[in-house]
């Protein structure tokens, strides 16, 4: 069956037989933040630095350029992989690339999140979502759209403080996913989840509930998307494909959304 879908997603990329996908009736939405110096990182991180290399004419004339970065896992748009909060569950290479592909939804809960920055995605926006554009189905990519993309890259008011280090932690207010609500994805059998938030779960969380109930079942979860707010609620694919870091707890990513 593995095999069977391999077979299908490498016909639909790249252009095989009857179910060729047709790039040129698609719009293509990138839902990842560049990274640079402003991107975003956990306050407790030093955040991405690119260091400048050689760029210019070399001996023989041709133009030449190649600089360094460093960068901690969790930062700008990326993906937690299970092994981030899930012992012995899958890194980010381990992630079965069929996980990070597929049919995708969009649950608009940027109305309540725009009242309480603490606001915890509850069970009820997940079924209110299914009585007003049909169920969520099995395999989907579930997207999460709280409003927060418009504040990047503001730390003040993307994070709730603007404050480094441990300190900072404590003062982090920002929507998440409630653990109701993750075991509820978990039951639809999802295939990943992502937020235009820091974190899957709400800033103020202490315990990332959310987390652990995803990793657990090896849902990963893609953080600080961007461009939600371009997106339908359903009837359009994700590719997330992150660096594939061998036993990685997570990656930079490069997420699009091809909407028909």
């Amino acid at each position: 069956m593995k095999r069977r879908a391999a077979a299908a997603l490498a016909a639909l990329l790249l252009g095989c037989g009857d179910s060729a996908l047709d790039l040129d009736g698609m719009r293509v939405v990138d839902l990842s933040h560049p990274f640079d110096e402003q991107t975003i990182f956990w306050p407790t991180e030093e955040g991405f630095v690119l260091e400048l290399g050689f760029a210019g004419r070399t001996e023989q004339g041709y133009w030449y350029e190649a600089n360094r970065f460093r960068s901690a896992e969790h930062g700008g748009t990326h993906v937690d992989a299970p092994a981030h909060f899930a012992e012995g569950r899958q890194s980010v290479d381990e992630i079965p690339v069929e996980r990070l592909i597929g049919p995708a939804v969009l649950v608009d809960v940027q109305a309540a999140c725009a009242s309480d920055p603490d606001y915890a995605i509850q069970v009820a926006d997940l079924e209110r979502f299914e009585n007003q554009h049909g169920g969520i189905p099995r395999g989907a990519i579930v997207l999460l759209r709280t409003g927060y993309a418009r504040f990047w890259p503001g730390r003040p008011r993307y994070l709730g403080t603007g404050q480094r280090g441990p300190g900072a932690v404590p003062l982090l207010h920002f929507p998440g996913l409630a653990p109701e609500a993750a075991a509820w994805l978990v039951e639809r059998r999802v295939r990943a989840v992502g937020i235009d938030t820091a974190s899957i779960d709400p800033g103020q969380s202490s315990d990332f509930r959310a987390h652990q109930i995803l990793f657990a079942n090896d849902i990963p979860a893609f953080e600080n998307l961007t461009s939600l707010d371009t997106l339908p609620p359903r009837g359009f694919h994700v590719i997330a494909l992150p660096m594939k870091i061998r036993g990685g707890s997570g990656a930079p990513l490069r997420a699009v959304a091809l909407v028909p």
